[in-house]
């Protein structure tokens, strides 16, 4: 009996974050198991969920980068969607099933002022077909199950809710909120406080935290780097994550007390110094360790990063 035996995988880019442009219909799954493929290793995982229908912003961590997740995933994010009016749906965007269809007879004015109660600090309730959990299930899981759902109501912040344009049966939006925030949830209430019903029928993440579309690669310009031999290109370098950490760069003889998990000392007379979370670098600007403050001017690290990993 012949044995087949598949041939290594072979990892072909470092270790950091690439920003991804989802496509539309794709799951964020879907496109972590394809970048699986295109970086030669099992190793990679993603930030912030997108729905299918959703395109835009999605963070791919690479390697030894998915042990920064929790210094990257609580950001702000922004996207942009297209609402339409007129009827709700049963996961309040496109893909769902649709309800009663109602006539629309809106306004800037009056879609103006149905938006104001959600600017701000508000309690949001989570879409039913959702990955909320009740009970440690999953929310779509009960609602395919025909198990009705009740969720609580979470905590959000809308830093900003634009109207950007409004023709007949649906405007354009863009929000800027804190992560947890559901652009569903946001049509639907705003369908319900105008009496019409609504959904999402577009939606665009265009920034999460530091990450934008700007900077993003579409996964068939990811496949044709690695062609050319020339992923690392797309790819931010643990060194520089998370962005919004300052950095510390330590001497080799620092660098072998970090990894040994030894504490560090940070000059007073740096700028930032006794900030909560430093990032430790090495003299070429490799990532050594996540540092916490547990003295003044003094860090413990956190997550210490393989030596040549």
């Amino acid at each position: 009996m012949n044995q087949i035996i598949c041939p290594p995988r072979v990892k072909t880019a470092p270790d950091g974050v690439v920003v991804v442009n989802k496509p539309t219909g794709w799951t964020s799954h879907d496109v972590v198991a394809r970048m699986r493929g295109i970086a030669g290793t099992r190793r990679v995982g993603h930030l912030g969920t997108l729905d299918p229908i959703a395109t835009g912003v999605l963070p791919v961590m690479i390697g030894q980068a998915t042990r920064l997740a929790r210094f990257l995933e609580n950001s702000a994010k922004t996207y942009e969607a297209v609402v339409r009016f007129g009827f709700a749906t049963t996961t309040y965007d496109r893909a769902g099933e649709p309800g009663p269809v109602s006539e629309v007879y809106l306004t800037p004015e009056l879609l103006e002022a149905a938006l104001e109660p959600m600017r701000g600090e508000v309690e949001q309730v989570p879409p039913p077909v959702s990955a909320k959990k009740i009970g440690g299930v999953a929310a779509y899981k009960l609602v395919r199950q025909n198990v009705p759902v009740e969720l609580a109501p979470v905590r959000i912040t809308i830093h900003s809710l634009e109207l950007l344009g409004f023709d007949v049966d649906r405007a354009r939006i863009r929000v800027s909120c804190s992560t947890g925030t559901y652009i569903r949830s946001i049509a639907h209430e705003w369908g319900k406080a105008l009496g019409c019903g609504a959904h999402i029928e577009e939606l665009v993440r265009s920034v999460s935290g530091t990450f934008d579309l700007e900077h993003s690669w579409t996964l068939d310009s990811l496949q044709a780097l690695k062609d050319e031999g020339r992923l690392a290109e797309a790819v931010m370098p643990l060194g520089e994550l998370p962005p919004s950490m300052s950095p510390v760069v330590v001497d080799d003889a620092t660098a072998r007390q970090i990894r040994q998990g030894r504490d560090f000392h940070v000059s007073v007379f740096r700028q930032n110094a006794g900030a909560e979370f430093v990032r430790a670098l090495d003299a070429d600007g490799s990532l050594i360790a996540i540092g916490q403050i547990v003295l003044p001017h003094m860090y413990h690290p956190v997550v210490v990063i393989a030596d040549g990993d």
